[in-house]
């Protein structure tokens, strides 16, 4: 492991588009450590966008994010959901939907699911 590395999601090394042009998913590795920042544009959700992708009745990675703008609602299989906004950090298990909510576009940064998430 290096002592210091540096990347941006400005520059990801790889980018995955959502179905019908929804959003995308922009990843970079921090040495075995995927980080990624979804933007999720209005009318985004997840069991209409990602799930053709999947292939899974519900998203079955777990995620720890936090939000930079926009809304969001998750949903559990179990049918427990929670709203997320700006400022919101979020650890959500494997086993849910989620969408945006509103007009603007959510984005997030996640440090734990987006390793093989949207991957085709």
């Amino acid at each position: 492991m290096a002592g210091l590395v540096r990347k941006s999601l400005d520059a990801p090394e790889e980018v995955r588009p959502f179905e019908d042009e929804k959003g995308k998913l922009e990843l970079i590795d921090l040495e075995g450590r995927p980080v990624g920042r979804a933007t999720f544009e209005p009318g985004w959700r997840w069991s209409e966008h990602v799930k053709p992708i999947a292939g899974t009745d519900s998203c079955m990675h777990a995620h720890a994010a936090y939000v930079v703008s926009g809304r969001m609602r998750v949903v559990m299989d179990d049918g427990e959901e929670d709203d997320f906004g700006p400022g919101d950090c979020m650890s959500c298990a494997p086993g849910h939907d989620a969408w945006v909510l509103g007009d603007e576009p959510c984005v997030l940064i996640d440090w734990q699911g987006f390793a093989d998430y949207a991957k085709r």
